[in-house]
């Protein structure tokens, strides 16, 4: 447990995509969480337990490094965050945040499945999740790591196609990239 106060921290993601459903989840749970002096920490009144809101991409670092006691994170982060350091150990599987990343091409890319990417660059932020699908489907690939507007990447000659979050695809489209059916799935995980 965290030596501050003598209270548990959990760390959640401040905004985005399981920011909600991670509060719900802890609500849901009986706790009644309480709004601090700012958006980073709230107080849970009746345990001693603290919510740190948080980017999604340190949640990992917070725990492997001791600073939360737990995280609510999808795995897809989680395995991101697995730098050669201390690192963070799902627990248990939540049940929700389940998301999909998907290869995007231009239709100028003659896309026959995975071993289409043969000799290609690939431009994604989850670039360890991306290696370990294409080690497993024996593709041998350059991995372009970016922190934002992946789809444009082909565009912009960076790189021939993506991998990256999609929910409706209309990202994708305005940048005239098409979705395999290539998918790389996802969830939330509690992790210690």
């Amino acid at each position: 447990m965290s030596t501050v106060q003598g209270r548990l921290r959990i760390a959640v993601q401040k905004s985005g995509r399981l920011s909600d459903r991670s509060l719900d989840l802890v609500r849901d749970a009986g706790l009644r969480v309480v709004k601090g002096n700012n958006d980073l920490l709230y107080r849970v009144e009746n345990y001693p337990i603290d919510l740190l809101r948080v980017r999604d991409d340190d949640i990992p670092t917070f725990v492997a490094d001791g600073v939360c006691d737990l995280g609510i994170v999808g795995e897809n982060v989680l395995e991101e965050g697995r730098n050669g350091g201390p690192v963070a150990e799902v627990v248990m599987p939540l049940g929700f945040g389940r998301c999909t990343l998907k290869i995007a091409t231009p239709p100028t890319l003659d896309y026959a499945g995975p071993r289409s990417l043969e000799g290609l660059r690939i431009a994604t932020s989850y670039p360890r999740v991306l290696r370990r699908y294409l080690d497993a489907e024996g593709v041998q690939a350059d991995i372009v790591t970016m922190r934002g507007a992946v789809e444009v990447a082909p565009r912009l000659k960076l790189a021939s196609a993506i991998c990256d979050l999609v929910s409706t695809g209309a990202t994708l489209e305005a940048n005239g990239l098409g979705a395999t059916g290539e998918r790389i799935r996802t969830a939330c995980n509690i992790c210690w």
